[in-house]
Order: structure tokens, then C-alpha cells, then sequence
């Protein structure tokens, strides 16, 4: 296992908020050389840096940054769409890429089950030629056992899931629900830490992120659970979901604090 940081670690650096940019949003490079600063080797460039929007030399551009800095990268992207698979499983190949990330959902299409099935057996023989595996983020509009048989009628050896932490908890599933159904399927893991408190009124709660290690998630639990219950190797990727503060740019100097400390705390689990 490697410790790696996900663009959405960035998510406010980045501009990802609609109406939250700050004055100089965070590009690919200046991505990759923050995470080197910070002394990981392994980054995860998803759908808000969206690779597939580059031209063909900045891409390189990126390719090669990533190889002068000693970064591996992973790839991710938003949509199971055949065209954009297909296209994303060049960018895996151009940057080596053992996974493909994605989330099912787009903001156009939410396919039924049976959509999602059907296109994915439809890919399922290029993935296996690539020898790229198709990581599914568990999201919030689908039950982890609603993941778990879209993999088991896929069935196919190179798609598994890239388990998130906090996602399912829209769909009233807590970490423990989730690990135990999705972490034999684990090709990819998102740590995102939380803290579920209730609002000041006491009529509700929220669920807010924290830094790694500052919030309710067990991380050592969870990454003993899932090497006993994973089928085989998996990368632990940062990603975080910081509270706003009073401008964007003061919630970009915490979300870099944040990206810090818990690099720090996860370095004391996940040893190089």
C-alpha cells in the first residue's frame, strides 16, 4: 500500500465549489509539485482536474512533471460513458496507470442498474486487454449492495471498487456497513475523515470533514479490516472535505494545513 494525495484533497485550491474560485486556482502542475513538497510519491488526478480536457502536449507537459517530481499517478474521471472510458484508458496507458477511477453518476446521466451493468460488460474486455482495472467510487444514489451486484453481474476481473469513507452516508450507510460489503471488491481506497455532530439548535445533525486522524473515522481499523478482507493490493488515497471559512482564501490556507497534518498522521500508518 502507498499513501497518495487526490485532487480532491485540493477541492477548494482547485476551484472545484461553483462561485468559490480563488484568485489563482491550483493546476495540475502546481498540483504535483505540492504533493512532492509534502514528500508523497503517489497522486490521484480526478474530475476536477479533468485530464481529458488537455491537449495532447499539455498532457505531456503533465506526464512529464509527474515523472521529473518521481510521482506515480493514478487516474481518475466522472461518467461511464464507452467513448470517455475509451479515451481515459489512453491517459491510464500514457501515465501508467494501474486504475481507473470514476464515479457513475454525471450530471446528465444516471443510469438504472441495468444501464450501468450492460455498459460496463459492454468494456469490460478492453479494460482486461489494458490490464487496467475500473475503480467505481461508491456514491450516495446507490446502497453499497447495489455496488456489489453490479460487480458480481459485470464479472469481470479488472473492476472492483475504490472505496470513499464518508460518500455512502447518503445513503444512511456508515464506514463499518460499508467495509464489510465493498472491501472484498477494494481496488482503491479514499480516506476521508469526519465528524458527525449535532447542529446548534440540537434538532439534527451535520457531517462536517476534518484532517485525518481529527475526526470519528477509525483509520487504523479501517485499513486492518480491509488488508484482511481486500482480494489484493490497494493505494490509500488523502481526500478531504474541509467547512468553508469566511472568503475562499482563507479556506484554501486551511485546506493546505489540513492536507499537511494529515499526511503526517497517515505517514504513521502507511510507512513508505
Amino acid at each position: 500500500m502507498k499513501l497518495g494525495i487526490g485532487t480532491y484533497a485540493y477541492a477548494w485550491a482547485i476551484g472545484t465549489v461553483t462561485g468559490q474560485r480563488p484568485g489563482v486556482p491550483m493546476d495540475a502542475g502546481k498540483f504535483l509539485r505540492r504533493c512532492a513538497g509534502l514528500g508523497v510519491e503517489l497522486v490521484q488526478i480526478a474530475d476536477n482536474l479533468p485530464l481529458h480536457l488537455l491537449a495532447d502536449e499539455e498532457l505531456g507537459r503533465v506526464e512529464g512533471e509527474a515523472e521529473e517530481l518521481g510521482l506515480a499517478v493514478e487516474v481518475g474521471t466522472r461518467g461511464i460513458g464507452p467513448n470517455l472510458l475509451r479515451d481515459y484508458l489512453e491517459i491510464c496507458r500514457k501515465f501508467e496507470s494501474p486504475v481507473l477511477r470514476t464515479v457513475i453518476d454525471t450530471a446528465d446521466f444516471q443510469p438504472s442498474v441495468g444501464e450501468v451493468v450492460e455498459i460496463l460488460r459492454g468494456m469490460k474486455r478492453e479494460f482486461e486487454e489494458a490490464g487496467v482495472t475500473l475503480a467505481l467510487e461508491n456514491h450516495d444514489r446507490f446502497s453499497v449492495r447495489t455496488f456489489a451486484e453490479i460487480l458480481e453481474r459485470v464479472d469481470s476481473s479488472h473492476l472492483g471498487i475504490c472505496l470513499d469513507t464518508a460518500n455512502s452516508f447518503g445513503a444512511l450507510e456508515g464506514p463499518e456497513v460499508v467495509v464489510e460489503a465493498l472491501g472484498p471488491h477494494v481496488v482503491n481506497l479514499h480516506i476521508k475523515d469526519f465528524a458527525v455532530r449535532r447542529i446548534d439548535h440540537s434538532l439534527g445533525f451535520v457531517v462536517e470533514g476534518t484532517a485525518a486522524g481529527q475526526g470519528q473515522l477509525d483509520i487504523p481499523w479501517l485499513l486492518e479490516r480491509l488488508g484482511k478482507l481486500a482480494k489484493g493490493d490497494f493505494n490509500a488515497i488523502l481526500e478531504l472535505w474541509p467547512p468553508p471559512e469566511e472568503d475562499v482564501e482563507a479556506t484554501v490556507r486551511k485546506e493546505e494545513a489540513w492536507v499537511a497534518a494529515s499526511v503526517d498522521y497517515l505517514r504513521s500508518l502507511i510507512p513508505e
